[in-house]
């Protein structure tokens, strides 16, 4: 406001100036809830681009362009290995292809060089990858979630199943163990308050 009067010639001296104001964090993109993914699945069950594109986010925990590109040449011995974009393709994430997500893939449809393909059979750039994925969610019940926000269900899941902060590391091609960290601390408190409400109850 104080900058707006200046340029009005309003005032002289802009009081604020020099002032730095510590903007709240947000949460970022919202996680998916167990029922949003019920939500999507029934939507949009096997069989359809649109399951092959969630399945693949949700059980390998790849980013939406690693996810884009990966396909039939990254996997040997059922394993999938991949160098992450965000690494500048430094570091390669090793990650068992899982039987649920294979089960999706064998019914597909998937492409020559991609997983998930567009209707006409093609792989998609990362930005076109996002913007449809976002309007499936629209038709299945959930306009605000993102494939980010399934990304973090994956980590939730792992941590809560006792996935290890560098285990989740591993799988999330994670540089820094903060990051895992948020999602390690995050099941240890529930996993303790769990414990403590019973202490309540004695």
């Amino acid at each position: 406001m104080f900058q707006w009067m200046l340029g009005a010639s309003m005032i002289k001296l802009n009081p604020t100036d020099g002032l730095k104001v510590k903007r709240p964090k947000s949460r970022g993109f919202l996680e998916w809830t167990y029922d949003e993914i019920l939500r999507y699945e029934e939507r949009w069950p096997i069989g359809t681009r649109q399951r092959v594109a969630f399945d693949v986010y949700m059980y390998t925990g790849l980013r939406r362009g690693d996810a884009a590109r990966v396909g039939k040449q990254h996997v040997s011995n059922n394993v999938i290995s991949l160098a992450t974009e965000k690494s500048r393709f430094q570091t390669v994430v090793n990650l068992p292809l899982l039987d649920v997500l294979k089960r999706t893939l064998d019914a597909g449809p998937t492409g020559k060089l991609s997983f998930i393909v567009t209707s006409r059979g093609k792989p998609y750039k990362k930005e076109s990858l996002g913007n449809e994925f976002k309007e499936w969610c629209k038709e299945a019940g959930v306009p605000d979630k993102s494939a980010h926000g399934l990304r973090k269900a994956a980590a939730t899941r792992a941590a809560e199943n006792g996935a290890t902060a560098h285990e989740l590391m591993a799988i999330f091609g994670w540089l820094s163990i903060k990051e895992a960290e948020v999602y390690t601390q995050a099941a240890d408190r529930k996993r303790l308050a769990a414990q403590a409400m019973q202490k309540l109850g004695t």
